[in-house]
Parts: C-alpha cells; sequence; structure tokens
C-alpha cells in the first residue's frame, strides 16, 4: 500500500464524536514514549500529521486520520502514565475504553511496545483486557533500530515467548523503527490485507 493522502479528519472523547464518514478504523495505542506519533509520522510519510512529544499524556484525545479516503488512522491516547494524577489517569483510560469497546468500525489494533524491553506488567494486563473484550490487535515493537540484529531478535522473542505464555498463538507482530523506515511496508501491506478481507465479506 502506497499512503497518497493524510488529511486530519477530527478530535473526539466520546464515540458519538467522530467523523461522520463511515471507514474501517485501524487504531494505534502504547505506553508513554513508547514512539507512537513518530511511527503514525512514518506511516504515512507526513513529519508532522501527528505531534510528537516528551511530555507523557500529550495525547488525550482520539484523533482520526483520513487515508487515502479509504479508511482511518486512529491516533488513541497512551495508557499507564504513572506522571498523571488519578483524575487525570482514569479521564484517559475512559476515553480509550469508549473508543475500542464502542466503535463498531475498529478493525485493528495496534499496540506499540518498546523493543529494547520485557513486555511490562501495564502492557500484560492491558494485553489482557482486549483478549477479553475480544478486539482484534496486532503488536508493533518500536524503536527496533536501538540494538544491534542480535540483541533485537533475542529480545523479541522473549516477549513473544512471554505472550505465548498466556495466548494459544501469536496476534500479528511486526518491528519498526521511525528512524529508519524498517516496517513499514509491512505493516501498511497487513491493513491492506484487512481491507481486502472487509471488502469481501461486505
Amino acid at each position: 500500500m502506497k499512503i497518497k493522502e493524510a488529511l486530519f479528519a477530527g478530535s473526539s472523547t466520546r464515540i458519538s464524536e467522530r467523523p461522520k464518514q463511515v471507514f474501517p478504523e485501524f487504531a494505534f495505542i502504547g505506553r508513554s514514549n513508547v514512539g507512537k506519533s513518530s511511527l503514525i509520522n512514518m506511516l504515512t510519510g507526513h513529519r508532522k500529521l501527528a505531534k510528537t512529544s516528551a511530555t507523557p499524556g500529550k495525547t488525550q484525545l482520539v484523533n482520526h486520520f483520513l487515508i487515502n479516503r479509504c479508511w482511518y488512522l486512529v491516533d488513541l491516547p497512551g495508557y499507564g502514565y504513572a506522571k498523571l494524577s488519578n483524575t487525570g489517569r482514569k479521564k484517559i483510560e475512559q476515553v480509550i475504553r469508549n473508543y475500542i469497546t464502542l466503535s463498531p468500525d475498529l478493525a485493528m489494533l495496534f499496540v506499540l511496545i518498546d523493543s529494547r524491553h520485557d513486555i511490562t506488567r501495564v502492557d500484560m494486563d492491558f494485553l489482557f483486557e482486549l483478549g477479553e473484550g475480544q478486539i482484534p490487535f496486532g503488536i508493533i515493537f518500536t524503536k527496533g533500530d536501538k540494538l544491534g540484529p542480535n540483541a533485537l531478535a533475542a529480545q523479541i522473542e522473549r516477549n513473544k515467548q512471554q505472550i505465548l505464555e498466556h495466548w494459544e498463538e501469536l496476534p500479528p507482530c511486526f518491528v519498526s523503527s521511525s528512524e529508519t523506515g524498517l516496517g513499514r511496508d509491512e505493516i501498511l501491506n497487513y491493513i491492506d490485507t484487512v481491507l481486502d478481507t472487509l471488502e469481501t465479506k461486505a
């Protein structure tokens, strides 16, 4: 897939506030500083489409971007921000859950995890929640350029084994780097495949 056009379509905190035009939605979420905005900008080829920030909790809205006028890339607030107040955390969690559980057009939720580290308890709890809610999800291991090839492969394998301790099979998994473009084609081609499947079912 080639992204020829990426247009900001709107921000919301409730499912009723989503853009009125209906298209399949592919959402991206992760913990603080996992590289979500940088990944979105890399995938779309737009350096400033998603705003990057070193401040945890910068994204507090559900942001829709219309891609090639046929699907939405959805930038979700992150989860697990320790530096936010309890009220702030609960507010963001409510925004996330409202979208994830109620959007009828969510085709896939990509959960971003830092490839340099073991999957955290917070990440695993979030994956469990998705599994219990039968939310279709995939995993993108970000910052794939930060470790050497052997160390990266070993860490990814450890993380996959950790997931397999709780699931019978792995969800779709990708390794990415916003610096080098690693994983861009694989992720976009996967989205293309899902779109084709949805068209066939329709």
